[in-house]
């Protein structure tokens, strides 16, 4: 044993000792680099933790990316309870030979990772697949290919499509997730190649896209290759449908439970796929079995405050005690309430409590249009726009110039960005922005909750052939902080699809629809309903240049994108609101 491996060891050894007095469960056996062989013959290398004990234990299973050190202590806790705990370097990571390419190999390499787990001596045959994030994809895609011994996921804060719900969303480019998560995998692989610096200026956010490597060319050649696929893939095609969960629903065999977050750049495929799941799943078992859990943060964080927003001690999500403790329950078949619990359990923003529900959406929501008003002036919060039930008759349109130049930042929302909070920030000093429209209902004179799926139909035109729209969704305090809970963008070229694009025609009037997302908020009496509109929210999203070209156009155009509402024209706000 090499001096590194020693003290990994050694180091193991003294937290499994003080975990194990603490617990008072089964001690842990801790085995180093297993080796697996895959259909292919490529090595993939995991750690296993263990009950020291005799007898045959359901096996919990996490494949991933990221270091299999890291999950330590997911390893203790699950052994300590009684479970075969292995994590997993993916292919082409860390301790895995073969190439990383993300998505492509995980429905194969997954299927043979649990039927090797299930043939362990150990191992009682039961296997179970954890892990949230990026780590949610091997999970859901290894149970597209519908390993015999899986027997149920617990995926969290994931995708459901990887096109519109990863690297793309409304056909815009989800661009500070896709350069800074691709950049800092590739940076990985180069800081192992001798003598190589990682120079900082791969993270210029302000560049296009494409015009500049995730890392310097040279010796970082063929790193990062499937940055550049996602990019020459802007449409939704067979390159994304392969692997794209929603495509597959039906072969996915075994019960789940997903959980999601109001502020979370993948929201909402946790949703989509206990919905998607639920209705279309390949046996009763999975139709049956799915279990949907909703909490504050995610990946904007999981603290008690996030952003700017305390949402209290109650908010607290511990996800692995959750995880542990439903696997008692569908791996060891205990009986600890979890059968006779509802399968949906969100948590309500504003009220700032958890609540158990029958199923999402929730059937007694009432979907209501608030719709936009002004007299031609809603630019800024200082404008005259309004929002409110009744449709409009006969009123001018409003206007703003977007300028790719001078986009509109981004300031909280789903993930940190450009050293920006993510969560919940104040709006109110982004909204003084002339090139934004702002639409705001009378304060509510009582609790009004909206919780379900947000949308913003637009009757929209521009001077130019194609443009994005933006809307966020905004609950304004009495004191006029401006929080954020919801938010959109459409990229207009897919107005109809996202497998075709479709140029407009430069001041005809298009109906579009963007998807604003979903939420669970009270709006308490004396709060207000806001939409914000515009035309960018970058480094979000990349900026649209309004030329109508490919990422490697490099003319900017501005654009004068015009909001219709009138009478032909009822542009609107759709809340679900439960009464």
């Amino acid at each position: 044993m090499n001096v590194k491996r020693y003290a990994i060891v050694v180091s193991l050894g003294l937290l499994v000792a003080v975990f194990v007095r603490a617990s008072r469960a089964y001690e842990v056996v801790f085995e180093y680099n297993v080796e697996m062989k895959t259909r292919d013959g490529v090595t993939l290398r995991a750690d296993i933790y263990r009950p020291k004990a005799e007898g045959k234990f359901p096996v919990l299973l996490e494949r991933q990316p990221y270091n299999k050190y890291i999950y330590i202590g997911d390893g203790l806790a699950s052994a300590a309870r009684g479970y075969v705990f292995i994590v997993q370097d993916d292919r082409g990571r860390f301790a895995s030979d073969g190439e990383w390419y993300p998505f492509r190999d995980e429905g194969k390499d997954g299927y043979d990772a649990v039927e090797w787990a299930a043939q362990l001596p150990y191992s009682n045959g039961k296997v179970g697949m954890v892990g949230i994030s990026y780590v949610g994809c091997p999970e859901l895609l290894t149970a597209m290919a519908a390993p015999p011994h899986l027997v149920a996921i617990y995926p969290g804060i994931t995708a459901s499509n990887y096109h519109d719900n990863w690297c793309y969303q409304g056909g815009a480019f989800v661009y500070a997730f896709g350069r800074g998560w691709t950049s800092g995998l590739a940076s990985n692989e180069y800081s192992h190649r001798p003598g190589m610096n990682i120079p900082s200026s791969y993270w210029d956010l302000k560049r296009s896209p494409i015009d500049k490597p995730l890392i310097d060319p040279g010796p970082a050649t063929g790193l990062g290759q499937y940055y550049y696929d996602w990019l020459a893939h802007p449409n939704y095609d067979d390159y994304w449908k392969q692997w794209s969960i929603e495509e597959h629903y039906d072969q996915i065999k075994v019960p789940a439970l997903h959980f999601g977050a109001w502020y979370d750049l993948f929201m909402p495929g946790a949703i989509r796929n206990y919905v998607g799941i639920k209705h279309h799943g390949g046996s009763e078992a999975a139709r049956r079995g799915q279990r949907l859990i909703i909490i504050p943060g995610g990946h904007a964080g999981f603290g008690q405050k996030i952003g700017e927003v305390d949402f209290g001690k109650d908010s607290l999500f511990n996800f692995q005690q959750v995880g542990l403790r439903w696997f008692d329950w569908v791996l060891k078949g205990i009986d600890n309430g979890v059968a006779s619990e509802k399968p949906v359990r969100i948590f309500v923003m504003g009220k700032n409590m958890w609540r158990d529900e029958d199923d999402w959406p929730l059937a007694r929501t009432v979907a209501t249009r608030y719709y936009l008003h002004s007299q031609g002036k809603a630019n800024s919060r200082k404008g005259d726009g309004q929002l409110d039930t009744t449709p409009p008759v006969s009123e001018p349109d409003d206007q703003y110039v977007y300028d790719p130049a001078n986009p509109v930042p981004t300031h909280g929302g789903m993930m940190p960005s450009d050293n920006a909070p993510a969560g919940p920030v104040d709006q109110s000093g982004v909204e003084l922005r002339d090139d934004m429209l702002v639409y705001t209902s009378p304060a509510f004179e009582k609790e009004t909750e909206v919780t379900g799926s947000v949308s913003l139909e637009l009757y929209v035109s521009s001077s130019v052939v194609d443009t994005d729209f933006t809307g966020k969704l905004v609950d304004v305090w009495p004191n006029g902080f401006a929080q954020n809970l919801a938010e959109g963008i459409l990229r207009a070229r897919y107005r109809h699809s996202f497998e075709k694009a479709e140029l407009m025609k430069p001041g005809e009037t298009y109906p579009v629809t963007i998807d604003v997302g979903a939420t669970s908020n009270v709006f308490l009496a004396g709060h207000k309903l806001r939409v914000e509109i515009a035309s960018s929210n970058y480094p979000r999203f990349d900026r649209n240049l309004n030329t109508g070209g490919g990422f490697d156009d490099t003319k900017v155009v501005k654009a004068t994108n015009v909001i219709h509402h009138d009478k032909d024209h009822p542009s609107a706000l759709i809340v679900p609101i439960i009464p």
